[in-house]
C-alpha cells in the first residue's frame, strides 16, 4: 500500500494535513523571487545559485546521515535525476537568470503557470485524468494569474521570458517526479537526495563562478542567501513533497495559483514595489478558482 492509498484510508484529517504541509511550501516559496533579489545585492546569478545549492545540500546531508537514511534504490534513480535536474539545478538557475533582467511581478508569470504545467505532467506520467471541473478551474486561474503579472509588467516581453518558461518546463517534471517519489518515502528524504546529488556540481560550480562574478558581502544579501538555500530549497521542497504525497500532485499544485500573489505581497516591504490595485480582485478571483480544484474529482 502507497502513502497516497495510506492517506486515503486515514480520511479528511490526513487530507487537511497534507494540504496544510503544501500551504507552508508555497508560503515558503512564495518569498524566493524576492529573497532571490536579495542574494543577488551581494553574489551573481551562477554563485548565488551554486552556493544555494551547496548549503542545502550540507543542511539535507547532516539530516541524512544523522539518522542513517538508506541510499535510494537503483530503481528510482532516474525519478531522482529529474527531480535534481529540474527543481535543484534548473528551476533556481533559470528563474535567477530571469531576475536579472526581470522584475519579480513579471517572474512571478512562471509560477503562475506552473500548477497547470504540473497538473498537465502529472495526468501524463501517472495516466490518471482529472475531471473536467478541475481542468476548467485550473485553466482559469492559470488565466487570472498570467493576466494580472502581464499586466503588472505593462505587457511587455522580457529579455528574461526564456528563462522563465524554460523554468517552468523543467520544474514541472520535477515536481511530478518528486510527487511520485513522495509516495514510497518520506518527502525529505527525496529532496535531501537530489540536493547531495548535486552538491559535486554545485561545489564545481561555485569555485568557478566566484573566481570569475564579483561579492559584495551585505546582510541583505546574505540574508537572502540563507533563506533561499534553507527556507525555499529545504524546508519548502520538505513540507511541499509531503503534502503533494497526502493529497496527490494535481490538486497540491492548484494551492501554487497563490504564490505570485503571495509573491508580490512580499514585495512590498522588501523590495519596496508598489501595491498592485488589482490585487485584492486578482486574490479573489485566484481563490475561488482554488477552493473549486480542491473539491474536485481529482
Amino acid at each position: 500500500m502507497t502513502a497516497q492509498d495510506s492517506a486515503t484510508r486515514a480520511g479528511p484529517v490526513a487530507v487537511t494535513g497534507g494540504t496544510l504541509l503544501a500551504i507552508a511550501g508555497v508560503l515558503a516559496f512564495s518569498l524566493t523571487f524576492p529573497a532571490t533579489v536579495w542574494g543577488l545585492e551581494s553574489f551573481g546569478p551562477w554563485s548565488l545559485v551554486a552556493i544555494r545549492g551547496v548549503l542545502a545540500a550540507l543542511i539535507a546531508g547532516g539530516f541524512l546521515l544523522a539518522l542513517r537514511v538508506p541510499f535510494p534504490e537503483r530503481r528510482h534513480w532516474g525519478a531522482f535525476a529529474v527531480v535534481a535536474s529540474g527543481v535543484v539545478l534548473g528551476f533556481p538557475m533559470l528563474t535567477t537568470l530571469a531576475l536579472g533582467t526581470s522584475t519579480t511581478a513579471h517572474a512571478a508569470v512562471v509560477v503562475g503557470l506552473l500548477p497547470l504545467s504540473t497538473a498537465a505532467f502529472s495526468a501524463l506520467r501517472t495516466g490518471r485524468r482529472p475531471s473536467r471541473t478541475f481542468w476548467g478551474a485550473a485553466f482559469a486561474g492559470a488565466a487570472v494569474v498570467l493576466a494580472f503579472t502581464l499586466q503588472q509588467s505593462g505587457g511587455a516581453v522580457s529579455t528574461g521570458d526564456l528563462y522563465l518558461f524554460g523554468a517552468l518546463l523543467v520544474c514541472a517534471a520535477g515536481y511530478t517526479e518528486g510527487g511520485r517519489l513522495a509516495r514510497l518515502m518520506p518527502g525529505w528524504h527525496v529532496i535531501g537526495w537530489a540536493l547531495v546529488a548535486c552538491l559535486p556540481l554545485n561545489l564545481v560550480v561555485s569555485a568557478v563562478a566566484l573566481s570569475f562574478e564579483p561579492v559584495r558581502l551585505t546582510a541583505q544579501g546574505v540574508t537572502g542567501l540563507v533563506w533561499v538555500a534553507a527556507g525555499s530549497t529545504f524546508f519548502g521542497l520538505y513540507v511541499w513533497y509531503r503534502g503533494m504525497a497526502a493529497i496527490g500532485v494535481e490538486k497540491a499544485s492548484q494551492l501554487q495559483l497563490a504564490q505570485p500573489l503571495l509573491t508580490l505581497v512580499w514585495s512590498v516591504p522588501l523590495l519596496g514595489e508598489r501595491p498592485a490595485t488589482a490585487a485584492p480582485l486578482a486574490a479573489v478571483a485566484v481563490l475561488l478558482c482554488i477552493a473549486v480544484t480542491q473539491r474536485a474529482r481529482a
